[in-house]
């Protein structure tokens, strides 16, 4: 008789200890697939929602002259150095470096002070959707400009010219509807005029030209030294600036939910071999006298450790699949409530899939490895005294 065929009728013999062998893996192989799912497809969305909430890029033209502070990057006197200017199609050019995938927003401006009511005041020329997704915090009374004549004013720019909502401003001659008024935030968009930035190029004579660009770069699976390179390649004439602070950060956060993760599936892999160990330790134990007759009848030692191994591998084959189905259907239905998020599609991972046979059959190994070796100690004549 085949040694894997004595395992198999050894398994069918004992259905009760097998069912508890097999239902343990499945569960902790079931809770790891589910945790590395949950934990994946979270971190993701948790970037990617962070990555969007903020610019973490500026690029701005290369230039020794300064004039401007914007969002606490000193912005180029770019005005007056028509070398040194970006373009629009340079918003084109981030679109093609190689890991356009992790370009989330490109939002660019145009600045210039301009003199209202004889006072200074910072213009800025935007596109109001990419604005919107990139200050995600902005609260705004009234509504977004949507035609060319109407602006959005920061709340210190309604504070020093005296401005209500719906009312008339004058910038160079040219009449604009003050159509939405910015809450404080605390940062330098109170102080500026927002308008579309294809009108403030004709305003400001500027066909064509950008101040500076605010890119947010998906940094989750991608370096953004990786991209700032890549992008500095395609702008050689521009300043490519990542902010540290921002990105460091978010990955710090994403960095401690995978620690999390990995520290409990670390408590779930002892815990397994621990079912494991004194599931097989124990049938060990009661099969004394299978395994001496096995001995007495000619089995080697090795043939022996061949028996348990066989039995306790097959077992944690098929948890180790049953294990993965669960996980992966448990996960579809845990992903969607802790992102909030319903669109969110779970695809099947084949690679986890092997890591979760991989897994199974690791555990059941290295769990049985004692009571296989302890069972090839046993003297022959202890069956025969038990007879």
């Amino acid at each position: 008789m085949k040694l894997y065929n004595i395992s198999l009728q050894s398994l069918r013999r004992k259905k009760a200890k097998t069912f508890f062998l097999v239902v343990g893996l499945i569960l902790s192989v079931a809770s790891v697939v589910t945790l590395l799912t949950v934990s994946k497809n979270v971190n993701a969305s948790i970037a990617a929602n962070l990555d969007e909430f903020g610019a973490n890029i500026i690029i701005t033209p290369k230039t020794e002259d300064i004039s401007i502070n914007y969002a606490g990057i000193s912005i180029n006197s770019v005005f007056y150095n028509n070398n040194n200017e970006l373009l629009t199609n340079d918003v084109e050019k981030i679109r093609t470096i190689k890991n356009k995938d992790n370009i989330s927003i490109v939002a660019p401006k145009l600045l210039s002070v301009e003199i209202i009511n004889n006072k200074n005041v910072l213009i800025t020329g935007i596109r109001f959707n990419d604005e919107m997704r990139l200050k995600k915090w902005w609260n705004v009374n009234g509504k977004i400009p949507s035609k060319v004549n109407e602006v959005l004013i920061g709340s210190e720019v309604k504070k020093k010219l005296g401005i209500k909502l719906n009312r008339q401003l004058k910038i160079r001659d040219m009449d604009f509807i003050v159509s939405g008024i910015l809450d404080a935030t605390g940062s330098s968009d109170d102080g500026m005029i927002f308008m579309d930035i294809n009108e403030s190029q004709i305003l400001l004579d500027k066909r064509d030209k950008v101040s500076l660009i605010e890119v947010s770069a998906l940094c989750y699976d991608c370096p953004i030294e990786e991209i700032v390179r890549q992008t500095s390649s395609v702008l050689p004439g521009a300043n490519v600036t990542p902010i540290k602070q921002t990105i460091e950060s978010k990955m710090t956060a994403m960095h401690r939910f995978e620690h999390f993760s990995f520290g409990i599936s670390l408590v779930i892999l002892i815990i397994s071999m621990l079912i494991v160990f004194i599931n097989v330790n124990a049938s060990v134990a009661e099969r004394t006298k299978e395994i001496g007759i096995f001995l007495a009848v000619g089995f080697r030692r090795a043939h022996v450790m061949q028996i348990i191994l066989l039995e306790v591998i097959t077992a944690s084959l098929l948890a180790g699949l049953i294990g993965y189905l669960i996980g992966f259907l448990a996960s579809r239905f845990i992903i969607p409530v802790l992102t909030m998020d319903e669109s969110v599609r779970i695809v099947y991972d084949y690679s986890l899939m092997i890591f979760s046979v991989g897994f199974s059959l690791a555990v059941g190994f290295i769990a049985s490895i004692y009571p296989a070796v302890r069972a090839t100690r046993l003297d022959p004549t202890t069956a025969f005294r038990s007879l």
